[in-house]
């Protein structure tokens, strides 16, 4: 295994970002120091970075329903629960991929494998996430046809992949951007308070009948299959 795949299999960040590591000459293997990029790990090697060894963890990728009041971030200074802490300490280290804020919940993935949540969040890959939101009103097929065409936030120009009525107040929304608090934003801009938000789709992965706080491992084909859909 080469050492960055290694390197992020433990934990420390992406494969990119453990590359860092190897350069600035902060890793060692069988106590000899390593700063080429292509250096692997030989099987049963010890590998230590700043002196502290260091082991490859088995991939797992995590389907989490993340539950109303619960961040992502990684600390909350307001004492809020992190969706990190819902999970078993024997999981060590997980990276969220993707976000939903507090006041949203939904299915949320998280993996030991930093390359594997950098690979399957990045904007370039367009992933399609489905979202049912509830606004305080109903909405006009105007309001939903701005959102297809665009609507300008501070970030830029905000587009949903879909938007329609599922009735009364109830909306489906399908993204394959990921600005921060976009579906709330865009609905403001044009007149609505979203009232409820809640993520049931990403990619070809369904949240299902996943209860709040609950979470599974994902089998192999399922994860596979979010590979190729990224």
């Amino acid at each position: 295994m080469r050492l960055n795949r290694f390197l992020a299999a433990a934990g420390l960040g992406s494969r990119r970002g453990t590359e860092e590591l190897i350069t600035a000459g902060r890793v060692r293997i069988n106590k000899r120091q390593v700063t080429s990029l292509a250096e692997r790990v030989p099987d049963g090697a010890e590998v230590t970075v700043d002196g502290r060894p260091v082991h490859a963890n088995q991939s797992v990728v995590i389907a989490l329903h993340k539950p109303r009041g619960v961040v992502c971030t990684a600390s909350a200074q307001d004492r809020r629960p992190i969706v990190t802490e819902l999970m078993p300490k024997h999981f060590g280290r997980l990276f969220t991929v993707g976000r939903l804020d507090a006041d949203s919940e939904g299915l949320i993935l998280l993996t030991n494998q930093g390359d594997l949540a950098q690979h399957l969040a990045h904007p370039r890959h367009k992933v399609e996430k489905e979202y049912r939101v509830r606004l305080d009103r109903a909405p006009d097929l105007a309001a939903l046809r701005q959102m297809e065409k665009g609507v300008r936030l501070e970030e830029g120009l905000a587009k949903a992949e879909s938007a329609e009525v599922l009735g009364g107040r109830e909306v489906r929304v399908i993204l394959r951007q990921g600005m921060k608090r976009q579906i709330r934003l865009m609905f403001r801009q044009l007149g609505f308070t979203v009232e409820r938000l809640k993520r049931v789709r990403i990619a070809r992965l369904e949240l299902g009948t996943l209860a709040p706080g609950a979470w599974r491992v994902l089998p192999e084909r399922d994860v596979r299959r979010l590979e190729v859909s990224s």
